[in-house]
């Protein structure tokens, strides 16, 4: 028996006007696995928990992120394709823009034009005899790890994650005096940041092409490298992951998964989710588990847009969803449908909502009828805790080891 577990980040939500995307939205192919397979609804993390989209991931994979979880740097280093030393200080970036001294937008309006240059401007320089790599990863995203003696990752974000203030000033988390020494570094990176990228000539063209600057660079989620025993060993199975999000290909990294890239797959509502879903039924004769994950939800719902999110769910039904269903040997694979959190629309962020799921297989069947957060609530599944959805799955696929004599 094969495994797939599908995850459409951020894909729960909250009630707008008395319905959620999921309710409105055209999906006859995930109510097709709801009405065929066993439904529930899902705490990816625990129970009033908003998860970030690595913890959430880390626990669905059965970490318990509260043990291993270092910060979401690491992930999104390893997602670049970077290696991790003992010592090194990992931290998650953003492109952002500044106005009179304030952000107006946290992501440089999603625009990637010129960013590779204004990346390798800041990559290798040097700040206090600490080593400053700087990566760029996908989309609007960075990268920044800090090389040298006397480094914390227990130092606050740069990145206030609102509009229309300042970047904030790092400060040590506790007494530590490398502590203290790591905040000093990186607000002296985001200072440099702003002075060099600010009069670049990247930024002239991109203000020229009525774009908005990527003038400055916000930074948040510092860690050291994780411990994490790898997939395979932990489940004795081979796992692959398909994803075109830096920081989720770098928890699939961390775990040892191996990597599927797909041309013309990208973090937004854009993604030739088509490809991404070849190469996942492809994946499914050499893999006893794949993973295929899929970021415009969570992208749509981030910027507030109720539409556009119900316009992604309906094309990843049609595009995703329905070449699976139609093409996969339904009879030997386990298929799991659900996300990583919800990030409602209202509020523009991660809340602690549980997330529907359903699950196609060898189970028994329930009375739900379509796909969304209320009609899976009503299923056999539940209310079940993501910790141990890979335990399920396993299962469900008849690999699990027996508990017991």
């Amino acid at each position: 028996m094969k495994s797939l577990l599908i995850i459409c980040d951020g894909m729960g939500d909250r009630l707008i006007e008395g319905k959620t995307p999921l309710e409105v939205a055209d999906k006859p192919n995930m109510d097709i696995i709801a009405r065929e397979g066993i439904n529930g609804i899902m705490d990816t993390v625990r129970a009033g928990i908003r998860p970030g989209s690595d913890t959430a991931h880390l626990s669905l994979f059965g970490y318990d992120p509260f043990k291993v979880y270092t910060g979401r740097g690491p992930f999104e280093a390893y997602g670049a394709g970077l290696n991790l030393e003992k010592g090194d200080i990992a931290i998650r970036c953003n492109f952002a823009t500044l106005k009179d001294g304030k952000i107006i937008d946290r992501r440089a309006g999603r625009d990637e034009l010129g960013l590779e240059k204004l990346t390798n401007e800041l990559d290798g320089i040097e700040i206090d005899n600490v080593r400053i790599i700087f990566r760029r990863c996908k989309g609007h995203r960075a990268v920044l790890i800090f090389k040298g003696e006397d480094l914390s990752s227990m130092i606050s974000d740069t990145d206030p994650e609102e509009l229309n203030v300042p970047p904030n000033k790092s400060t040590p988390l506790d007494g530590n005096t490398d502590s203290k020494r790591t905040a000093e570094i990186l607000n002296k990176f985001t200072m440099m940041s702003q002075k060099i990228l600010s009069d670049h000539e990247v930024n002239k063209e991109r203000i020229k092409q009525g774009k908005l600057p990527a003038n400055v660079v916000l930074a948040r989620g510092a860690g050291i490298k994780p411990e994490l025993t790898s997939f395979e060993n932990k489940y004795g199975i081979k796992g692959a992951c398909i994803s075109a999000t830096s920081l989720i290909i770098g928890v699939c990294r961390a775990s040892g998964m191996d990597i599927i890239e797909v041309e013309g797959a990208t973090g937004h509502v854009d993604s030739d989710i088509i490809k991404k879903a070849e190469a996942t039924i492809n994946a499914l004769k050499h893999y006893d588990f794949v993973f295929l994950h899929i970021k415009g939800t969570d992208e749509a719902s981030h910027d507030g847009n109720f539409d556009l999110k119900k316009k992604m769910i309906e094309r990843i039904d049609k595009e995703v969803i329905g070449p699976i269903l139609d093409k996969v040997d339904l009879e030997d694979t386990t298929i799991v449908l659900t996300a990583d959190h919800s990030t409602p629309v209202g509020i523009r962020q991660h809340s602690a909502d549980p997330v529907p799921i359903a699950i196609l297989g060898d189970v028994r069947t329930d009375s739900v009828k379509k796909f969304s957060e209320r009609d899976c609530s009503k299923g056999g599944l539940n209310r079940i805790c993501g910790r141990y959805l890979m335990d399920t799955i396993l299962d469900l696929s008849d690999k699990a080891r027996l508990f017991g004599a």
